[in-house]
Formats: structure tokens, C-alpha cells, sequence
């Protein structure tokens, strides 16, 4: 069966962006954040910037991401309208129609649709975000990757912004940066997985 990784960059107080959805406070990255990106998640940045980010090989666990519309609207508001179009792209969504026929808008059930994704032919299913999306879906996710950036956000959208049940994780890696930045991988312990 095929995994679900919700890998998400995180103040170090739980928040992915300012109350309006902005991401200004993340930004500059800290030293070595994009390095370890590209080294080991370039699938997870966006198709349009693989040059300028210097990535040339897209290996990596993933070959699908899924994404909440809060995600995915920035960068349509930009023009881009398919901006991980090296993988299959999901964005779970009630009131928008697909811009891009590489991009499957999915209204039904999230938790329905990714179960449907997770039996299916592939490999890894990265969640993109957003934290809303991420708390309807816990309890499919069986990795958590946060990327932790080095300042305190205050208030914000939490990495699960929404009621979830109590999760233990396991600590299965963890990287700190130069700049600061660490990254912590958790997997889900056994028996935390709702029937």
C-alpha cells in the first residue's frame, strides 16, 4: 500500500503561515534548508523553478501530491496552474474547477479519495498543505516531515489546524542545518491506525 508523507515547513511554535495564508515570515530561507531540499525532497518544489533551484534529478519517494486550495491558489493567482506537473496532482476543493487537466480537483471526502489513492498503483503521496487538509487527513498520514525554521510566528495556521485525535509518533530522523533549520521525520506507531 502506498504511503502518505505530510512534509511541511513550521515555525517553531506549530504555525505554516500567518493567519491571511502568507509566507513572508519564512523567507529568506535559513542556510542549508534549500540544499537539503533539493539532496532529498526536489519533488517537492515547484516544476517551474527546477532550474533556478538548481535540481536535475527528481528522485525521491513521491509520484503524487495532494493539496488543500489555500495551497494550491497562490500560485494560480500567479498563472502558474499545474506547479507540480512531474507528479499527479490532487487539489481537494468544493468550489473551484480544474485550470489545468494535469490537476485533479477532488470534492468528495479527502479521507475517501486518499484511501482510494493509497490502494492504487505508485509510490509515496506527499501532502502539500494545507493544515486544514492536514487534520482531515491524519489519520491516513504515516510520515510526518516538518521543517522547522528558526523563529516564533506567534499565531498563524498550525501544521493540523483542526481538531485531531491524540497521535503518538516515532522519531525515525533528524538533520539540523546551518542556518539553524532542523528537520524531524516521524512515523506513525503501530496500532495509532483508525479502523
Amino acid at each position: 500500500m502506498r504511503r502518505l508523507t505530510y512534509l511541511v515547513g513550521s515555525s517553531v511554535d506549530g504555525f505554516i503561515a500567518s493567519a491571511d495564508g502568507s509566507l513572508d515570515a519564512f523567507f529568506p530561507l535559513p542556510d542549508g534548508l534549500l540544499e537539503h531540499v533539493v539532496a532529498h525532497y526536489p519533488q517537492t518544489l515547484p516544476t517551474h523553478l527546477h532550474g533556478r533551484l538548481g535540481v536535475r534529478d527528481l528522485h525521491g519517494p513521491f509520484d503524487t501530491v495532494v493539496m488543500g486550495r489555500g495551497t494550491y491558489e497562490p500560485g494560480l493567482k500567479e498563472g502558474v496552474v499545474s506547479p507540480y506537473s512531474h507528479l499527479r496532482q490532487y487539489v481537494f476543493s468544493t468550489g473551484m474547477t480544474s485550470p489545468d487537466p494535469a490537476v485533479t480537483v477532488v470534492s468528495t471526502d479527502p479521507v475517501a479519495a486518499v484511501r482510494e489513492l493509497k490502494r492504487g498503483p505508485g509510490e509515496g503521496i506527499w501532502l502539500a498543505g494545507g493544515g486544514s487538509l492536514a487534520a482531515a487527513l491524519a489519520p491516513e498520514i504515516d510520515e510526518l516531515v516538518v521543517k522547522i525554521y528558526p523563529f516564533v510566528l506567534g499565531a498563524g495556521i498550525g501544521v493540523f489546524h483542526g481538531p485531531i485525535a491524540p497521535t503518538h509518533l516515532t522519531l525515525t530522523g533528524t538533520q539540523v542545518l546551518a542556518g539553524g533549520a532542523a528537520v524531524h521525520t516521524y512515523a506513525r506507531e503501530s496500532g495509532q491506525r483508525p479502523a
